[in-house]
């Protein structure tokens, strides 16, 4: 009953699960993908912090254990300094990363000051300790600034492909310029490209750039995979010299869960 659709084509080893939580994370479950914008969500062409986090909950965990885990982190979604926020479980794809990660979320922020007060706030601890430490056994984050050019929360039924990227040494500022070159030259089928810098390097695992692409539904992200493979091609040539490794995950926003009387 999934809303979420993710593809994980990488996998990176594991590390430190509290470390990574000492800055700001949280993870998702067999559940579908939860969802929340502000009212201010919806300003345009402002600085906006992107924040993504992957999880991998251990095999053994009972459903039950992963179903309370994404609750909780849908409450979180309900923090005044939370702009957006989406959780949900990872779409398996043996053939390529049978270990990989099972669950994402994708938050979004005003300004980094708000992240950080995302990541100490009490209902978030409580969360990480109670909830997500207990059940998972890799976690990897990353945060970028992003200038974005239409509404800060992905509209209901939107679909993303998230690349993270680890630049090979000296290469970041290439690659960033060549994302740059990307979205101008994005198909008409993405409504909105987010890239960056990671600012959080001790929660990345080195991966130091982020990618993220919206466009207006599944089918059209899967249109363009069978459509376009002249001009994504390119793009992996333009920017497979640059890096060591990538993570590439796409995924379904769902509407927002339906009110509770």
């Amino acid at each position: 009953m999934s809303c979420l659709r993710t593809v994980v084509y990488l996998h990176y080893s594991p590390s430190s699960l509290k470390s990574l939580f000492s800055s700001s994370i949280r993870p998702a479950a067999t559940l579908s993908f939860s969802y929340s914008t502000s009212a201010t969500a919806s300003m345009a062409a402002a600085a906006t912090i992107e924040h993504v986090v992957l999880f991998k909950v251990r095999d053994s965990t009972d459903p039950s254990k992963v179903d309370a885990m994404v609750s909780n982190l849908r409450s979180l979604a309900s923090l005044d300094v939370v702009a957006h926020l989406a959780a949900g479980p990872v779409l398996p794809r043996p053939h390529r990363s049978a270990t990989g990660f099972t669950h994402l979320l994708h938050s979004r922020y005003r300004s980094k000051a708000d992240l950080a007060a995302y990541s100490t706030h009490p209902s978030h601890a409580a969360v990480v300790e109670e909830n997500v430490l207990p059940v998972c056994e890799d976690i990897m984050a990353m945060d970028w600034v992003a200038d974005l050019d239409s509404p800060t929360a992905a509209p209901p039924g939107s679909a993303m492909r998230l690349t993270l990227a680890k630049p090979k040494e000296g290469a970041t500022a290439e690659l960033t310029a060549t994302l740059a070159q990307v979205k101008l030259s994005a198909p008409a089928a993405v409504t909105q490209v987010s890239y960056g810098e990671n600012f959080s390097p001790a929660r990345a695992k080195g991966y130091g750039v982020g990618l993220l692409a919206v466009f207006r539904d599944l089918e059209e992200l899967e249109a363009m995979d069978a459509g376009e493979k002249d001009l994504v091609e390119s793009v992996k040539e333009k920017v497979r010299p640059l890096l060591e490794s990538f993570i590439v995950v796409d995924f379904e926003v769902p509407p927002p869960p339906a009110a509770t009387l």
